[in-house]
């Protein structure tokens, strides 16, 4: 799988870490030019892709751009199956007439269905109100083979009633597929965070995460199945937003991207200049590399294999010479002893309630130091790349 990172907004969300700049035209142009030379380094280096997962940002900000980087990389990579995130506010004709057809699974961040907390995280004004949303939602039901609508729970104003009102939403939107992020206190954005929304209370967490979890997936008519620990379908084995499960391997291209090949984790420049320059120079945008140790890559991928809700035995022995439970007997102590585990054979190990949740909770630490690694990456931007990000916002 490719991925590829489009790191402009028309609006920079509070609690979001991922690398995004604010969206002027010729920038994202200069941009978009590169991402195509880049998309070419990698041809020539032999890669070749079945999945293309277009993340930001704001991937739509210039739809006309993101459609030629689609068409690309099914002509030089054979690309089959495309996603790509958008915003509410692109849910209209001249985005839709273009993305049908090229896109197969698009996830709409929407974040909550509460016109209180949509005004909490600036996006009430530019994404329209809640009833709005839903119905450009509804709106759009079956144009793509996967409708995933993108959450946020645990807000600290969010009551019961308002995660239920959210779930009722998410029911009547007619998306086949929702997934629901507890919300993350990374420190780049705490103190955005605190302002805007609120001190972050993780020990209600789980209690939020039972109802969800019981809402859409409880008794025997249940609208929707696990398809992660934090992603619910209607169908089975649908693209998921967690593609690291599917792809534990993944070259990423463009500002700020990660890429994990052969053990080893990449980290694509966060400057939009120097990116720029090192793509026209005819180098890669690589600024840092660290290679995991034999231990690291179990742990990732025990992890993340029961993150998906099934860690796969037989592919364990084969890739690393050893048991689970030889390979990382602390961890695999742990979760039994918790009561993580609800069944294990010979062939897998897979997950109780319990045990979804924890993995839920692991997820959200692990992005948490994720987004550690991204403000490293941020603290050596030049002064007027900063000032985008945390002056004024102006060009």
């Amino acid at each position: 799988m490719l991925y590829v990172h489009i790191p402009f907004c028309e609006r920079l969300c509070p609690y979001c870490s991922f690398n995004r700049f604010p969206f002027r035209e010729q920038r994202a142009l200069d941009y978009f030019a590169s991402l195509r030379k880049e998309m070419e380094m990698l041809r020539e280096m032999g890669y070749r892709f079945e999945s293309l997962y277009v993340g930001g940002g704001t991937p739509t900000v210039m739809i006309d751009e993101l459609c030629r980087i689609i068409d690309y990389s099914r002509e030089i990579f054979g690309v089959k199956e495309v996603s790509s995130e958008t915003n509410p506010n692109h849910l209209i004709p001249e985005y839709l007439d273009k993305l049908q057809g090229r896109v197969q699974r698009l996830s709409v961040g929407v974040q909550s269905f509460d016109d209180g907390l949509l005004r909490q995280m600036d996006r009430y004004d530019k994404y329209g109100s809640a009833a709005e949303i839903l119905t450009r939602i509804q709106g759009i039901k079956g144009m793509f083979d996967n409708l995933n609508v993108d959450m946020i729970f645990n807000f600290p104003s969010q009551t019961e009633a308002m995660l239920q009102h959210d779930l009722a939403c998410v029911l009547a939107s007619g998306a086949n597929q929702t997934t629901f992020y507890p919300l993350m206190a990374s420190p780049s954005v705490e103190r955005s965070l605190a302002r805007t929304v609120g001190q972050v209370d993780y020990s209600r967490e789980a209690k939020y995460y039972q109802i969800i979890s019981e809402t859409l997936t409880g008794g025997s008519d249940s609208a929707f199945t696990h398809g992660s620990a934090w992603t619910f379908n209607t169908k089975k084995d649908a693209m998921i937003d967690e593609y690291i499960v599917d792809y534990e391997e993944y070259p990423a291209i463009g500002s700020g991207g990660f890429s994990y090949l052969d053990g080893s984790l990449y980290v694509n420049t966060f400057s939009l200049r120097e990116y720029n320059e090192r793509i026209s120079a005819g180098r890669m945008s690589i600024m840092g590399k660290t290679t995991f140790s034999k231990l690291d890559r179990m742990r990732y991928r025990f992890m993340m294999e029961l993150f998906g809700l099934k860690l796969d035995k037989k592919r364990w022995q084969r890739d690393f010479g050893c048991s689970v439970k030889a390979g990382v007997p602390a961890e695999y102590a742990f979760f039994r002893l918790a009561g993580a585990i609800a069944s294990e054979d010979d062939e897998a190990i897979e997950l109780t309630v319990k045990g979804r949740y924890l993995m839920v909770a692991l997820m959200r630490q692990f992005f948490i130091g994720v987004n550690s690694v991204r403000d490293q990456a941020r603290s050596a931007l030049p002064a007027e790349e900063r000032e985008l990000l945390f002056g004024e916002c102006s060009a």
